[in-house]
């Protein structure tokens, strides 16, 4: 079986997904065959393994660091909240239905045997698992039915690193009153603690790292600081969803950021290109007179689509397309453009909505969610001939007797496209670098600025550079011989106590 070691954090947003990432990019590159692993995962963000079943964004990001392809075992379960209260709940990559948060507390601790069986196959496949937790393990309402913290450390014997996040402020009160509120076993678990994203001189930290390690009995097993560094967010929290104020670049793209957008690092590879900028509105007055608006994906269409006419959004993209705005829609987002979605099987709460009636299609959910992967060329409009190869996840058929976006290797359509106005399922359509630069190339057209074609970098080779530089990073600044010695240790026991 795998060593394995575990990273928690005194809160969400910690740095958690970030050290995982840079762990498993660590070991791989030192020669060890490593997996990551998340028992349950709430996010927005999600991705399609190569055999068409999902998972949390993060374990898709963390596994291609480690240089291998995702695997649904790395993440068995994952909820999807569609409301304030209730979560779509997706076991082994498979939707298992629709839940309230009393539901799902009550029966998730029969989850616990799927957990292990994914977390013990990949256990006897690599030299090293690293587990991410979630939230804080100081959540003490939680800790009874818990299968993410400490439960599951205690389920597959796990050192445990604590994270705190300093750019926030109070990192000290964070990581000692998280250790405080854990039980005695619990802490024996903890090997040590890191502070997380810190600016500035690591030496006007010293005399609060003796303190905290005499207070809390437990080694600073690092600081980690501040890194630009790209790599793709897990959720929703992610501080470029804040970024609402207009670039100095020289075109202006807004995307739309609804109350329960998904898979937003769809547009990470905007953000390269040099005269793209990028920023998100949930306000009309937000809006301003850009050179195109995004739609993205949501898992709450219709529920999106009504906040969209509330917020006077509706409105303003409508009013500026009828003076030539483009507009791009996304998977939930390409579902609003049409003329109606319909829901007979009350996958959303049911009922029906009329759509924005920019491209000619109705959308019908059913309860059968579409998973797979895809490579596809735009065969018409100003994109014609771009490749594009992208991941489909979504609830429901769109019908439309339009023009259609783009062409499937299987001689299948998707989406449909307009006057200005243009609707896909396929998420990370971006991610090879040719439909940014033909998109930049459009806009600046219809703006009268001559920008010549260039190649911008296919997303999967800048995405391992960022690995490189983070593991660089998180190498010189971790006591990795501690950390490796308490893998080894706590192996070592597991070994004893079965033998």
């Amino acid at each position: 079986m795998a060593k394995c070691i575990m990273v928690q954090g005194t809160m969400s947003g910690a740095g958690k997904s970030l050290l995982v990432t840079a762990l498993c990019r660590i070991f791989a590159r030192d020669g060890y065959r490593v997996a990551p692993f998340k028992s349950q995962n709430m996010a927005l963000n999600s991705f399609v393994t190569p055999d068409g079943l999902e998972l949390g964004r993060a374990q898709a990001v963390q596994a291609e660091a480690a240089g291998i392809p995702c695997d649904v075992r790395m993440n068995p379960i994952l909820l999807k909240p569609s409301s304030d209260t209730g979560s779509q709940l997706i076991v082994m990559g498979e939707v298992l239905g629709q839940y309230d948060a009393k539901e799902y507390f009550r029966m998730k601790r029969s989850l616990i045997p799927r957990i292990l069986n994914a977390y013990d196959s990949l256990a006897k496949e690599n030299d090293i698992i690293v587990i991410e937790g979630a939230g804080s393990p100081a959540e003490i309402n939680l800790r009874q039915d818990d299968i993410v913290n400490m439960g599951l450390a205690e389920l597959v014997n796990a050192p445990v690193i604590l994270a705190g996040d300093i750019d926030r402020g109070g990192v000290f009160a964070q990581l000692y009153g998280t250790v405080a509120l854990l039980q005695q076993e619990e802490r024996r678990r903890v090997i040590g603690t890191v502070i997380n994203k810190f600016r500035g001189d690591v030496e006007l930290l010293r005399p609060g790292l003796r303190q905290l390690e005499a207070l809390t009995e437990l080694p600073v097993l690092g600081v980690v600081p501040w890194m630009k560094v790209d790599i793709d967010d897990e959720d929703s929290l992610a501080p470029r969803l804040e970024r609402t104020d207009k670039s100095e670049k020289p075109l202006d793209l807004v995307v739309i950021r609804l109350p329960h957008i998904s898979n937003f690092t769809d547009f990470s590879p905007l953000e390269e290109h040099p005269l793209l900028g990028l920023r998100y509105a949930d306000r009309r007055e937000q809006l301003g007179h850009p050179d195109l608006v995004i739609l993205p994906g949501t898992k709450n269409t219709m529920g999106d689509l009504c906040w969209l006419r509330d917020s006077g959004l509706a409105e303003g993209i409508l009013v500026q397309h009828a003076a030539g705005l483009a507009v791009l829609g996304i998977c939930g987002g390409y579902q609003m453009l049409g003329n109606r979605i319909s829901d007979p099987e009350n996958v959303e709460g049911g009922g029906s909505a009329v759509g924005l009636g920019l491209l000619p299609g109705e959308t019908i959910f059913t309860g059968d969610k579409t998973r797979t992967r895809r490579h596809a060329v735009c065969h018409e409009g100003p994109f014609a001939g771009v490749k594009l190869e992208g991941y489909e996840i979504h609830m429901g058929k769109t019908v439309s007797n339009g023009a259609a976006f783009c062409r499937m290797e299987d001689g299948t359509e998707d989406g449909a496209q307009g006057e200005n106005v243009f609707g896909t399922y396929l998420h990370g359509l971006f991610d090879n670098g040719e439909l940014v630069d033909r998109l930049a190339s459009w806009l600046g057209e219809r703006r009268g600025i001559r920008i010549p074609l260039q190649r911008t970098e296919n997303r999967a080779a800048y995405r391992n550079r960022q690995y490189d530089l983070l593991a660089d990073t998180v190498r010189e600044s971790l006591n990795l011989r501690k950390i490796e010695e308490a893998m080894e240790a706590f192996a070592h026991d597991q070994r004893a106590g079965t033998d």
